[in-house]
């Protein structure tokens, strides 16, 4: 009699614990596919703000894209095959003039203050977007290592429509070494 009640006692202590991780496992894939996500960073374009293999939280649900967030996109162009990680410079109705002789980046008739950049611009050796307004619904990103970036100054991509967001970098959540949030360049 003892060794049955033992016996049924295991098997209620599996059935709780089985019960427990349905739940977990459920509410994390709700959390991650309605909420947030976890996207890995891939390449050197974000220096030295993110670096290639952190582990990325972002915010998926009730996001309006800003100007300096570190956003990711899921729109396709050259060698891009996955998510990229970049900053938005401008939003939609926003005028953007790059000054490579400068260096600068200048919106609407502002020029930015970018702590956050890597380096200097040089003049990339193909074509690239110098001068464009945003259209409304879409948004200008540039990656912080400017010289190692492909991003809204190339013609294969320029300006992003939004609804190819899929959200905003809160934080690096690993390694943890770079654990943290992430700054949207203002002082």
């Amino acid at each position: 009699m003892a060794e049955e009640t033992k016996q049924n006692s295991w098997k209620t202590d599996l059935y709780f614990w089985l019960q427990a991780l349905v739940a977990v496992l459920t509410a994390l894939i709700l959390i991650f596919t309605f909420v947030g996500r976890i996207i890995v960073v891939d390449g050197a374009s974000m220096e030295p703000t993110l670096y290639h293999g952190d582990l990325l939280l972002l915010q998926s649900v009730g996001y309006t894209p800003k100007q300096g967030d570190v956003v990711v996109l899921t729109k396709k162009f050259e060698d891009a095959d996955g998510p990229i990680v970049k900053r938005v410079i401008a939003t939609g109705g926003q005028h953007v003039a790059i000054d490579y002789d400068a260096g600068t980046v200048t919106v609407d008739d502002q020029v930015l203050d970018e702590p956050y950049i890597k380096e200097a611009m040089v003049r990339p050796p193909e074509e690239s977007i110098t001068d464009i307004l945003v259209p409304e619904g879409s948004i200008f990103v540039m990656g912080d290592n400017r010289n190692h970036s492909s991003d809204g100054r190339n013609v294969t991509l320029g300006a992003v429509d939004e609804r190819y967001l899929l959200g905003r970098a809160l934080g690096v959540i690993f390694p943890f070494g770079n654990f943290g949030a992430i700054s949207n360049g203002e002082a």
